[in-house]
């Protein structure tokens, strides 16, 4: 079996009393572009600072691109390439002192740093701001900077943590087009992210909650999962008093606002026919006219509310 580009084993870390990650086990291979998804306060950013070395676990184990973190951590995280949530360089330095100062870190050999640099510069679309302040960069050029900055030293595993929080649709765009290009050529990456559309783009995925991982799976095999309760789209020809006459309804547990539509998730055990042409007859007597559509494609996030609910219903 090929030799994974990230490995973790029984990973544990408490804070106190406080257990933010458990029973962590994981798997990416090189290549690959892993997604680690979850609400605020899942346990992301703790599992990662931990598989990127800069955490010491409570318990377990983790192999990087071969080697040991923790018994080896120098040589790990020599890897490895980590961009954080927060912009983490020098404000007051500009983007190629940044990068400047980043190749000496991460010990480049002097002739190869400025070839490293005019890739970076060139690829990331930071060549004519190369000499501009970073602080005062817009968020989407700080977190370009970022990437730039981790991938200086052409590591074998590349590690995102929320990296398009907060930036723009085509910054997201240009962002995972380069993530793809990486794992083109071999890296193992690992993002997470609580942006559901995100998910489709990952070739597996996790799902942590309360610092476990509850289920994982490629987008399909997530998304095919059953689901406890089921999910219909209701049109009609007033949206918001539709959305309002729904919301209103015992048997109906929440109304989602889509584009032309509203996504309707029904208590479990409802059978969605049968509701379907019952609500309709008796929003007719209301005046309202609705079409419902009893089978709409599924989405992840219906998966994982149903995952998170069914967690939750079981925790002690």
């Amino acid at each position: 079996m090929p030799e994974a580009a990230i490995s973790a084993r029984g990973l544990a870390r408490r804070f106190g009393s406080f257990q933010a990650v458990r029973d962590f086990d994981l798997d990416v291979a090189h290549g690959e572009v892993f997604g680690l998804l979850g609400a605020n306060g899942a346990g992301k950013t703790t599992a990662i600072r931990m598989l990127c070395g800069t955490l010491e676990p409570s318990a377990g184990a983790i192999t990087v691109a071969g080697v040991d973190m923790l018994r080896h951590r120098r040589r790990a995280r020599s890897r490895i390439g980590y961009v954080t949530q927060r912009f983490t360089l020098y404000a007051d330095l500009t983007v190629r002192e940044n990068l400047q100062l980043q190749a000496g870190l991460y010990g480049l050999e002097r002739e190869r740093v400025p070839g490293r640099i005019a890739w970076a510069e060139g690829r990331l679309g930071l060549a004519q701001a190369a000499s501009e302040r970073a602080g005062p960069l817009p968020l989407g050029y700080q977190r370009r900077l970022a990437v730039a900055a981790a991938l200086l030293h052409e590591p074998d595993v590349l590690f995102l943590d929320e990296p398009t929080s907060g930036i723009d649709p085509l910054a997201r765009q240009e962002l995972w087009e380069l993530v793809y290009e990486l794992a083109a050529t071999g890296i193992g990456v690992l993002v997470t992210t609580h942006y559901m559309d995100e998910a489709l783009f990952c070739d597996r995925l996790a799902l942590m909650d309360r610092g476990r991982i509850i289920a994982g799976g490629t987008p399909d095999e997530l998304a095919a999962r059953p689901l406890p309760s089921p999910i219909v789209e209701v049109r009609s020809g007033d949206e918001a008093a539709g959305g309002a006459w729904l919301a209103g309804r015992p048997e109906v547990m929440e109304v989602l606002p889509r584009a032309g539509c509203h996504r309707v998730r029904l208590r479990a055990g409802i059978e969605a026919g049968a509701w379907a042409a019952e609500a309709a007859a008796a929003a007719r007597g209301q005046g309202l006219a609705l079409r419902i559509d009893t089978e709409p494609a599924r989405e992840l996030e219906d998966v994982f509310v149903a995952l998170l609910e069914q967690a939750e219903s079981q925790a002690p």
